[in-house]
């Protein structure tokens, strides 16, 4: 029998979001005021094409990350706006070096310093963060926030790597 569980978690807005989501609107707004003055002409579908550009690049930073686990596999999916999915990092637990709590003993030093992370989180301060550790080709960690159903489910197939407690 498979076993199949699914998370989402939408992603939290950072200073720099916020930042370049001010930024991107002052653009328009510049961009809009300018041609009104030089292409009064235009000026109607210039301003309209400016508005929908920053609503498009606004829009692109509501982000949520889908985590589904199968019998071992782990998938996870970026979806953003609600509108589109794009597969971010896809793997067996066989694969895996380690997998724990980011607050555990086994966040090594090691891992730590790792150069390639990819965080798929919410950036929420009070999540419990996993990580998983691969050394395929090149040192990897993955953060995630997964429920106690994928950790127990993992076990089941690689319990030499993940580490529930």
């Amino acid at each position: 029998m498979d076993l199949f569980i699914e998370k989402i978690v939408k992603r939290r807005k950072s200073a720099a979001d916020i930042g370049l989501t001010i930024l991107i609107i002052a653009a328009a707004f510049v961009l809009s005021y300018l041609a009104v003055i030089m292409i009064p002409g235009l000026a109607l579908f210039l301003v309209a094409g400016f508005a929908y550009l920053a609503y498009f690049l606004i829009s692109r930073r509501n982000i949520e990350y889908e985590y589904a686990v199968t019998n071992g596999d782990i998938d996870i999916d970026m979806i953003i706006d609600q509108k589109k999915r794009k597969r971010v990092f896809s793997g067996n637990c066989k694969e895996f070096e380690q997998v724990a709590r980011v607050k555990s003993d086994k966040y090594t030093k090691e891992i730590r310093e790792c150069k390639n992370v990819k965080d798929y989180t919410s950036r929420n301060e009070n999540a419990e963060v996993w990580f998983i550790y691969l050394k395929k080709n090149q040192p990897t960690v993955i953060l995630f926030e997964p429920n106690s159903q994928m950790i127990d489910s993992l076990f089941t197939f690689a319990p030499r790597v993940v580490y529930r407690y």
